[in-house]
C-alpha cells in the first residue's frame, strides 16, 4: 500500500471521527467526491494484515448505522469484497485474521433484521404476473389471457408473502454462515442501483473467486491468488445471480458473462438445481450484442417491451374456438353413428344375400 494512499485512508478515519451531528447530512453528499478514497479502503481490506483493516471496519460500522441512506449505501459498495475476504479466510490456516471483517458483517446483518425499536422486521413481496416479461417468459409469446393483471387485482389474486423472522446472530458458524451472507446480499441487492462501477466489478469478481476457487478451473483464470475450496450454499448462488444480472446490463457485459458460466459450471459439479434454473434462463435470455449504458448515470435493464397490439396466438382458448371444437365433436360423433348405422345394415343386407344363396343352392 501506498504512502499516498494511506494518508487518504487515516485522513477518512480523523475526519469522520471529529464531525458533529450537524454536518453528517452534509459530509454524506460529499464522500463521494472522493475518487482516491474507494480504492485506498479496497486495498485495506483485501491485505488482512494492514494495521488500519481494524478501525476501517468499525469505521463503516458506524456509518452504516448512521440514520444517513447516503452513508449506509457507502458501506454496502464494500460488501462484496468484505465477503469474498471473509469466505478466503474461512477456508485458510489464518482463520483468527478475519475477526474484525466477520464483526462487521455480522453488525450489519443484525442492524438489518430489526427495525429502530429492536422489533425483527417483516419482510414482505409481491407475487409476480405473468403479464409482465421476466428471464423465464415473454407475455407477448403466451397469448390473449383472459385473467389479465387487472382482473386478477379486482378478484384479490396478488397476494403479499411474507418472510420468516431471522434471529440474531452472535458469531458465525458452519450452519449459519450463509444464511446470514444470502441475508446481506438481498440487502445489497436492494440498494444495486444506488452502487458504483467499482462495486459491480467487485460483485463479478466475488463470484467468480468463490465458485472456482480449490477447482481446475481456477487455473484457467488471469489472477494467481490461490484458495482452497470454498463451500457454497445454493440460496446464496441464487442472490448472486441476482446481483451480476443487473451489473451485465449496466457496464460489466464482460465480467458478468465470465461469472455467469462460472456460476453454471459450480452448480453442475453440485448438483444445485435453484442456481441452474436461474442462470441458464439468464444465459439463454441475454441478447447478442452488449447493451448500451454509455450514458453516464444511466440504469438499464433490458427485456423485450409487450406489443402494445394485441397479438392471439393460434393455441389461445377464446370463444370461437370452443364453439368450433363443439361443432367439431358434436358433428364427428353424428359421423360416427352414421357411420356405425351403415355398418350394421350392410352387414346383415350381406347375411341376408348369403343365407339365400346358401338356401337356393342346397334346394
Amino acid at each position: 500500500m501506498l504512502g499516498s494512499e494511506r494518508g487518504v485512508v487515516e485522513e477518512w478515519l480523523s475526519e469522520f471521527k471529529a464531525l458533529p451531528d450537524t454536518q453528517i447530512t452534509n459530509y454524506a453528499a460529499t464522500l463521494h467526491r472522493k475518487k482516491t478514497l474507494v480504492p485506498a479502503l479496497y486495498k485495506v481490506i483485501q491485505d488482512s494484515d494492514n494495521e488500519l483493516l481494524e478501525p476501517v471496519c468499525h469505521q463503516l460500522f458506524e456509518l452504516y448505522r448512521s440514520s444517513e441512506v447516503r452513508l449506509k449505501r457507502f458501506t454496502l459498495q464494500f460488501l462484496p469484497e468484505l465477503m469474498w475476504v471473509y469466505l478466503r479466510l474461512t477456508v485458510s490456516r489464518d482463520r483468527q485474521s478475519n475477526g474484525c471483517i466477520e464483526a462487521l458483517l455480522l453488525g450489519i446483518y443484525n442492524l438489518e433484521i430489526a427495525d429502530k425499536d429492536g422489533n425483527n422486521k417483516v419482510l414482505s413481496f409481491t407475487i409476480p404476473s405473468l403479464s409482465k416479461p421476466s428471464i423465464y417468459h415473454e407475455p407477448s409469446t403466451i397469448g390473449s389471457m383472459a385473467l389479465t393483471e387487472g382482473a386478477l387485482c379486482q378478484h384479490d389474486l396478488i397476494r403479499v408473502v411474507y418472510s420468516d423472522l431471522h434471529p440474531q446472530r452472535e458469531t458465525f458458524t458452519a450452519q449459519n454462515r450463509f444464511e446470514v451472507l444470502s441475508f446481506l446480499m438481498l440487502c445489497y441487492n436492494s440498494a444495486i442501483v444506488y452502487m458504483p462501477a467499482s462495486s459491480y466489478q467487485s460483485l463479478c469478481r466475488m463470484g467468480s473467486r468463490v465458485c472456482v476457487s480449490g477447482f481446475p478451473r481456477q487455473h484457467e483464470k488471469h489472477w494467481k491468488e490461490l484458495c482452497g475450496r470454498i463451500v457454497l450454499d445454493p440460496e446464496f448462488m441464487v442472490q448472486l445471480l441476482t446481483g451480476v444480472y443487473y451489473a451485465m446490463y449496466n457496464g460489466q457485459w464482460d465480467l458478468g458473462q465470465e461469472v455467469l458460466d462460472d456460476i453454471i459450471y459450480r452448480a453442475q459439479l453440485e448438483l444445485f438445481s435453484q442456481p441452474l434454473l436461474v442462470a441458464n434462463a439468464m444465459k439463454n435470455s441475454l441478447p447478442f450484442d452488449a447493451p448500451d449504458s454509455s450514458q453516464e448515470g444511466q440504469k438499464v435493464l433490458k427485456v423485450e417491451v409487450t406489443p402494445t397490439v394485441p397479438r392471439i396466438s393460434r393455441t389461445a382458448i377464446t370463444t370461437a374456438s370452443i364453439r368450433r371444437h363443439r361443432w367439431r365433436r358434436e358433428g364427428g360423433y353424428k359421423i360416427s353413428i352414421a357411420y356405425s348405422w351403415i355398418q350394421v345394415n350392410l352387414s346383415l343386407f350381406l347375411q341376408t344375400v348369403l343365407t339365400h344363396d346358401i338356401i337356393v343352392l342346397y334346394s
